[in-house]
């Protein structure tokens, strides 16, 4: 049987790939415990952090002490071997973060778009802004991720419909990589928030949860066997347009807020709630904080029709609210929607606050271009 020529460049490819996610996440590491760890011998392992580091993706970081020999040197990834932007757009707003390849943010900053007419310009303004803040020049940039409000076409990654930003349309996303790259891509906001409660908030390690965005607008971010769910034209989680008993029927989808489901839980609709029930505030996430049981019994009540419409037809043992209404209820408000699916709902999903900390959408869309640029950069060593 003949040997194929390309399985030692394989094997070297992959052994380097396993070396370099092993460092991501467990690193700095001794050459004997690469070596340990990958199963590879010390010669091998020797062998490959050579090669790394004549690509410039490994360096010494430190020392490890031993016994009486010398101090056996640690290795790590080299930070600026690569580096990644996510970006959050609002209509009033665009926020960027550039991360390194290890994934720790070198920036953030916030803008004002000087012409909401013109995305893609806002965007290469911000992207530039935040690289001359990180002293991170554009080319070192490996991927960008974009987290928008309404629905992407997973089939194109076109924008096909937002009522609050009418300017990212299709058409965008081609101009966007015409100026920035092809890396670019552009996720739904809520989506976004999925992939960073999966890695760092209460869906860590949990592969089926849902997120409930519950806030100015809202939305589910569908997490099934550890990826996400879009639907087939990208509209999977548009909760807001769940029908509702005692809430008309949208007559026209273009309108804002005429979901009915939306119409229930809409900042309008808690303030009206919360006129009713005696609680005042500043803003709507200030009428969930201070608010008396009474209060947050009646938030939990129609938050719990929406969880329940996707427990019933998901099972996905694990609801995960976020948003700014989320987010201000906390466990408390979290706890209460739990009891009330349970008592309308079949099935009983854990209910839990959001655990991600800072902006959980950017968070996300950094999650996502770090999974990209690490693709190309880790795939493709020998």
């Amino acid at each position: 049987m003949s040997r194929s020529p390309g399985t030692p460049r394989l094997l070297r490819r992959l052994n380097d790939r396993a070396a370099l996610e092993l460092l991501l996440a467990d690193g700095p590491l001794t050459r004997a415990e690469l070596g340990e760890r990958t199963g590879l011998s010390k010669v091998t392992a020797g062998q490959l952090l050579s090669r790394l580091e004549d690509r410039g993706l490994v360096e010494v970081a430190g020392e490890r002490a031993g016994g009486r020999g010398p101090h056996a040197a640690l290795y790590g990834v080299v930070p600026s071997s690569a580096y990644v932007a996510g970006l959050e757009v609002l209509p009033d707003s665009l926020t960027v973060g550039v991360a390194d390849i290890t994934g720790k943010t070198v920036v953030e900053v916030t803008v004002n778009p000087a012409d909401a007419r013109d995305p893609v310009k806002t965007v290469q303004d911000a992207v530039r802004r935040a690289c001359d803040s990180a002293r991170v020049s554009l080319s070192q940039l490996r991927a960008f991720v974009i987290g928008t409000r309404g629905v992407v076409d997973p089939r194109t990654g076109d924008v096909r419909f937002s009522l609050d930003l009418p300017s990212w349309h299709v058409g965008v996303l081609a101009s966007l990589r015409q100026t920035l790259g092809a890396s670019v891509t552009i996720e739904n906001d809520v989506n976004l928030v999925a992939l960073a409660e999966h890695r760092y908030g209460a869906a860590a390690g949990i592969d089926d949860f849902v997120i409930m965005w519950a806030g100015v607008g809202q939305g589910l971010g569908v997490m099934l066997g550890g990826r996400l769910y879009r639907g087939i034209t990208g509209g999977a989680g548009e909760i807001g347009w769940l029908p509702v008993p005692g809430e008309p029927l949208p007559d026209d989808v273009n309108h804002p807020n005429s979901g009915s489901f939306q119409r229930l839980v809409n900042h309008d609709a808690l303030s009206g709630l919360a006129v009713r029930y005696g609680v005042t505030g500043a803003t709507v996430p200030d009428l969930i904080r201070n608010g008396h049981e009474e209060y947050l019994d009646a938030v939990a009540a129609r938050l719990a029709v929406g969880v329940a419409a996707v427990a019933v037809v998901l099972d996905p043992g694990l609801i995960v609210l976020s948003g700014d209404i989320g987010r201000a209820g906390g466990a408390r408000l979290a706890a209460k929607v739990q009891d009330a699916v349970a008592r309308v709902c079949p099935t009983r999903p854990a209910v839990l606050t959001s655990g991600v900390a800072g902006n959980p959408v950017l968070r996300g869309a950094l999650v996502a271009a770090l999974e990209q640029a690490r693709e190309q950069v880790f795939s493709d060593t020998v």
